[in-house]
């Protein structure tokens, strides 16, 4: 039988990168292929290739056994291909439903955009996939987890044959993502067919039929989820052995380094995100943040981080006021902090590696003596992190725009773990991370914590947070309605809890919890 698509000798270079290396892929008719590989191993640049976002400078593309050009995104969807990309390709200052449309305008008789009609369609998409959303509200104002949720939208919206989900649970819930498998494999039913991306080797052991493995811009080999698992997964993304547990030590907690009391935020349209939030965390432990995208994390850490100030209560820092203190003051302070959207609020795209890895230093010794910058020791420190933190780049001097997500990730982690500090921050840390890199990144965040270091975890990971914690705080509705030692309580309980569950019917529902491993989130 003639694959539906076919990708035949793919190569793609950049200036110093072979990022595609005659890759040779085939899909075939209802199939979900899972396709794996570390940051900047050349998996999202083949996918931006079939999606007309790059262009090949070797190979061909068939679709259903016929050689088509892919310029641009315009001819892959005339082709029958979607896309949902690991960053959004959204317009902030349009409503859902123009962000859905464009491209795919509706009109009316006259010429006008038939809005309504569009809206409604999207409401039914909504309802159909559980992936709720209202049309009328603009897309700047959403929170990350509901712009993905659009981003689905647009793919279900324009009925594509051939479907590229590029890390689409990297921001939803363990139960979104399971409603999301139940869509995948409900769509591969109907004869629609699916190349899955992502990092998890979880989910592609649950959800697809085959399994590509890419390293370093080439096909190191292919499987099933019935002859693998995750061990032989995690060793043929890297090419070594791969350790999946943490190794912690005891927690023994110190003084208080963070404390929050009885706090209110509001969001971007002035409804109150969080409300009298109060809690602690200590020196030597893990904090960590449970609960649903859209639930007040996001605005919690912009209280502690100085991005935003509270509209009433206090922040204490190492016994400093922080309440109403910048950004730059709170770093200044021993703190450090790992965005939740590093495009946004962790990187300046266009600067290139070497700048952005000492944005929180450049203005302290030893890289500024006065107001002379040091460029030997900018260059060196910057050549010693690209090695420690296996940033893949051709050059220290690359702009971090042109990264991989995960790459541009490793970044942000570099400059701020390498830094001295006494608190960490740290919002969804291993968001679009392969295995290799999670492993690194879980370590370095527990050395941290063993240091002395007090963390805060904000992830939607719930797996992450239950691994990782000491003790973890349920967000839900803005409120946080239960602090627990991770050891004692089940993902089932917490799961529960962030759904809105009362604490004592959630501890009924949920069986007791059993003595677990420790082990990295794959």
């Amino acid at each position: 039988m003639t694959p539906i698509l076919q990708l035949s000798g793919i190569t793609k270079r950049f200036p110093g990168v072979l990022a595609n290396d005659h890759i040779n892929l085939h899909l075939d008719e209802g199939e979900i292929l899972a396709l794996l590989g570390e940051n900047g191993a050349g998996k999202t640049t083949l996918m931006n290739i079939l999606y007309g976002l790059y262009q090949p400078d070797e190979g061909e593309i068939s679709v259903r056994g016929k050689p088509i050009q892919v310029h641009s995104p315009t001819d892959a969807i005339k082709a029958g291909i979607g896309m949902v990309h690991q960053h959004f390709m959204l317009v902030p200052v349009f409503t859902v439903t123009e962000n859905v449309m464009l491209g795919e305008e509706t009109v009316k008789p006259g010429g006008f955009l038939d809005r309504p009609k569009a809206a409604k369609r999207i409401r039914d998409i909504s309802e159909t996939y559980n992936l709720e959303v209202n049309p009328d509200l603009y897309v700047g104002d959403l929170p990350v987890g509901v712009q993905q949720r659009v981003e689905i939208i647009k793919l279900l919206y324009r009925e594509a044959d051939i479907l590229i989900f590029d890390e689409p649970t990297a921001v939803l819930t363990p139960q979104e993502a399971d409603e999301l498998f139940e869509i995948m494999r409900s769509l591969a039913k109907q004869g629609k067919s699916i190349i899955f991306i992502t990092h998890k080797l979880r989910e592609v052991l649950a959800i697809s039929d085959r399994i590509m493995v890419i390293r370093r811009g080439a096909v190191v080999g292919e499987t099933t989820p019935a002859e693998a698992d995750q061990n032989k997964l995690a060793a043929m993304m890297v090419g070594r052995p791969v350790n999946l547990e943490v190794e912690r030590e005891e927690c023994r907690p110190g003084e208080v380094v963070l404390k929050v009391e009885n706090l209110v935020m509001h969001d971007e349209i002035n409804n109150i995100a969080v409300s009298d939030v109060s809690f602690e965390i200590r020196a030597g432990e893990i904090l960590g943040v449970a609960g649903v995208q859209g639930n007040g994390q996001t605005e919690l850490v912009e209280a502690i981080t100085g991005m935003k100030h509270p509209v009433s209560g206090k922040a204490t820092l190492l016994d400093k006021d922080i309440t109403a203190a910048s950004p730059r003051h709170i770093t200044e302070s021993g703190s450090a902090h790992i965005p939740e959207d590093r495009q946004r609020d962790g990187l300046v795209l266009p600067f290139p590696i070497i700048e952005n890895l000492i944005l929180c230093t450049y203005y302290k010794e030893p890289f500024s003596r006065g107001i002379i910058l040091d460029q030997e020791k900018i260059e060196e420190n910057a050549e010693a992190l690209v090695k420690e933190f296996d940033i893949r780049t051709p050059s220290i001097f690359t702009s971090v725009g042109s990264l991989s997500g995960g790459n541009q990730q490793k970044v942000i982690i570099a400059r701020e773990l390498s830094r001295p500090i006494q608190f960490l921050v740290a919002s969804q840390p291993t968001r679009g991370l392969d295995v290799g890199s999670i492993e690194f990144i879980h370590k370095r965040i527990v050395e941290k914590r063993s240091a002395g270091c007090a963390v805060l975890l904000v992830s939607p990971e719930l797996d992450e947070v239950m691994e990782l914690s000491d003790r973890i705080a349920v967000m839900y509705r803005g409120k946080i309605t239960a602090i627990l030692p991770a050891d004692q309580v089940t993902k089932e309980q917490v799961g529960l809890l962030m759904a809105g569950v009362p604490l004592d019917q959630a501890l009924q529902k949920a069986p007791a919890p059993e003595s677990h491993k420790r082990e990295t989130t794959l």
